[in-house]
């Protein structure tokens, strides 16, 4: 990198940690002194032997490693650092290099080399290039994780209720300042959404956004997720880590088991990680945003929450409001999803009649905008509003909560169940009475859709008809 590109990197990086690595005592503390200014913790170490100590000990981000030492040579350790899956960045420095050297040292998995005597400058900007690179790889390591898991690609709140607009509203007071924020709601109502519109709004906001759902990881991985591991084939960091600087996400945090709502209590009141095996509590600077699909205070009264850790988390708590509380945004959002999906799918967007937006305003959606963004999904991949996914819905509520609809013509469906019927039929006639092809497209099971063309037999007739009235 030149020397002008490196310079533009940050001087001081006060979250790093740096070992310097040197049997030069003059060396290693003019390392040591150009550096401390600029790092959160500079060590060092006069032998291989002394470092591999330290780096069991204590987590990197950087060591600046000296090739020619007493005993076992630098690049024998980096060898060794890489075979333990330590990922901290390395710069070797040496006084006597040629090419077949550099070569071995860029093959061991070194990220900088310098060639002893080297000015300040020198020393610096391999300093900079050596943490950007860590905070890339972090970074990197963020984006493809939360595109396994769908993390939301914006935090834009859809609707113009007065109930969004209150929210918005709230989420913006509470981003202005560095408080834990607890999140609660119903699933499906946007907490991710939320939490990320919280980040974006934030003095966090440069940094990554770091989501964990709590109860999707099983007890045992979830400590080494979160906190890290120090030793071992496992080594690695954890999301505490990976999210410095930035926002971490701890969604259904009520699933916790006990044990580990304490060490988080410890980790929330000291901002200090101590990963798995280790014994250096590494500094963490980010911001905390936690997320419950129930009341966490009745958890505490069950004795399934601490009662401290909820306090701690409840500096600010904000609730969001079910789907069924402003079903006046559902055209909106409506609008939202087949603009949002029809490019990702690869299919043209559908039309939605104002008769079937009726409909859909009158339905509860006991699964929130979560619901009714698969419900769009499904549609867009059927080509029309796949209303028998809805219908199959009302199974779970109370089929009487649907309320009629305004007065309409006579040649317009007047409930969910006449709306159904031909929707299926209009399917089931478009494949040619194909029934798998038909439950297929319909996102149902044939044996579902054989009930449904039997409940509407004609009178004193064996066939269902395949054609819509």
């Amino acid at each position: 990198m030149p020397a002008t590109a490196a310079s533009s990197l940050p001087d001081r990086w006060p979250l790093a940690s740096v070992l310097v690595v040197d049997d030069e005592p003059g060396m290693r503390n003019f390392l040591v002194k150009t550096l401390t200014p600029r790092a959160g913790q500079v060590h060092a170490a006069g032998s291989a032997e002394e470092a591999g100590e330290q780096l069991q000990r204590h987590r990197y981000d950087l060591v600046i490693l000296d090739i020619t030492l007493p005993g076992r040579n630098g690049i024998e350790l980096l060898k060794d650092l890489r075979e333990q899956g330590n990922p901290c960045e390395v710069v070797l420095i040496t006084a006597f290099a040629d090419l077949d050297t550099a070569i071995e040292a860029l093959r061991a998995g070194a990220s900088d080399f310098l060639l002893k005597p080297f000015r300040v400058t020198q020393v610096l900007n391999a300093f900079r290039r050596g943490l950007e690179r860590a905070r890339l790889q972090r970074e990197n390591w963020v984006l493809r994780r939360s595109l396994s898991q769908r993390t939301p690609a914006g935090d834009g709140l859809v609707g113009h209720s007065i109930v969004v607009r209150g929210l918005q509203a709230a989420l913006a007071r509470v981003a202005a300042v560095d408080s834990t924020v607890l999140l609660t709601g119903e699933s499906g109502t946007g907490k991710e959404l939320a939490a990320l519109a919280l980040h974006r709004r934030s003095g966090f906001a440069d940094g990554p956004f770091v989501p964990v759902n709590c109860a999707t990881v099983s007890p045992a991985a979830l400590e080494a997720e979160l906190f890290g591991v120090a030793h071992g084939p496992e080594r690695r960091d954890g999301l505490f880590v990976y999210a410095q600087g930035g926002t971490l996400f701890l969604d259904e945090v009520g699933e916790l088991p006990l044990p580990l709502q304490a060490t988080l209590l410890r980790v929330l009141e000291s901002r200090r990680v101590r990963p798995l095996g280790g014994e250096l509590e590494v500094p963490v600077e980010l911001r905390i945003v936690a997320a419950s699909n129930r009341p966490l205070r009745g958890a505490v009264e069950a004795g399934r929450f601490r009662d401290d850790l909820y306090w701690r988390l409840q500096v600010v708590e904000i609730t969001l409001p079910p789907l069924r509380a402003h079903k006046e945004d559902i055209p909106e959002l409506v609008t939202h999803f087949v603009q949002q999906l029809a490019p990702t799918l690869g299919v043209p967007p559908i039309a939605v009649t104002a008769d079937e937006m009726r409909y859909l305003q009158q339905y509860d959606w006991p699964g929130n905008v979560r619901e009714l963004r698969n419900l769009i999904e499904r549609s867009l991949i059927v080509g029309a509003l796949n209303v028998s996914a809805l219908y199959q819905s009302l199974g779970r509520v109370d089929r009487a909560a649907v309320a009629a609809p305004a007065p309409a013509r006579l040649d317009t469906p007047t409930d969910l169940h006449t709306l159904e019927k031909r929707h299926i039929l209009a399917v089931l006639g478009s494949v040619e009475g194909d029934k798998s092809r038909a439950a297929q497209l319909l996102g149902i099971s044939r044996r579902t859709l054989e009930r449904r063309l039997a409940e509407w037999h004609e009178p004193g007739t064996n066939e269902a008809r395949v054609r819509p009235e």
